[in-house]
């Protein structure tokens, strides 16, 4: 069991709170934020600290750290925090799901944020600070690169490489052997059945009304 200190204040720090109390052997004894968005001392009553001083509320020989943030600028700011966590002596640990279906967690990094209902097949390689959100499906023999956001009902095929610092929107899908290329920003719906480019982004049409009613279908 790891005493730890979550840095944010927003929804997905209150979510990791909730998932930690509710389903970890962990225990949150605080939050941090950078000093100039610090606006409160105790959040969902606990101390919240600015982490510029971190270490002198919280030493890192007592206390874990936990940074779940959004992909804003493909992950940078993320993966920012977590290397000043690092530097600041702060072993990080991931929160995975009871509910999430994981057949191998030793093959997951540390600050990885990972909900429920995520199947995650043998031989799947998780790198580190890396989110996934609910529902998505992880085939075998793939390997999801460090600093990576995979957000719901994703589908990701068998023997796929994601590389670093990618974001994958809701109800994508990636074909079998495919290689999603570092900072690639993969649109909602959207389909990849060939290599992206690196910083690429690929999105699909989004649906357009018909002339037609819906009453005045055929055969519907």
């Amino acid at each position: 069991m790891a005493k730890v200190i979550i840095f944010g204040t927003n929804d997905l720090a209150l979510l990791a709170q909730f998932y930690f109390k509710n389903d970890s052997d962990h225990e949150v004894v605080g939050f941090t934020v950078d000093r100039e968005f610090l606006d409160q001392t105790q959040v969902e009553g606990l101390p919240c600290v600015a982490f510029e001083d971190l270490k002198s509320s919280f030493s890192p020989l007592e206390h874990s750290l936990f940074i779940p943030m959004t992909q804003k600028k493909m992950g940078q700011i993320r993966k920012k925090k977590y290397d000043l966590g690092k530097q600041m002596g702060y072993r990080f640990i991931s929160y995975i799901s009871s509910k999430a279906t994981v057949w191998q967690p030793e093959l997951i990094g540390e600050n990885c944020f990972i909900f429920e209902d995520n199947t995650i097949q043998p031989f799947v390689r998780i790198g580190d600070n890396v989110v996934m959100w609910s529902g998505n499906h992880i085939g075998h023999h793939s390997q999801i690169g460090s600093h990576v956001f995979v957000t719901s009902h994703v589908v990701i095929s068998g023997h796929v490489t994601i590389e670093p610092y990618t974001f994958l929107g809701v109800n994508s899908a990636v074909r079998d052997g495919i290689t999603i290329a570092e900072g690639t920003l993969v649109g909602m719906g959207a389909v990849i059945n060939k290599n992206t480019e690196a910083y690429g982004v690929y999105t699909t049409a989004s649906a357009q009304k018909k002339s037609i009613r819906s009453d005045e279908l055929p055969n519907f």
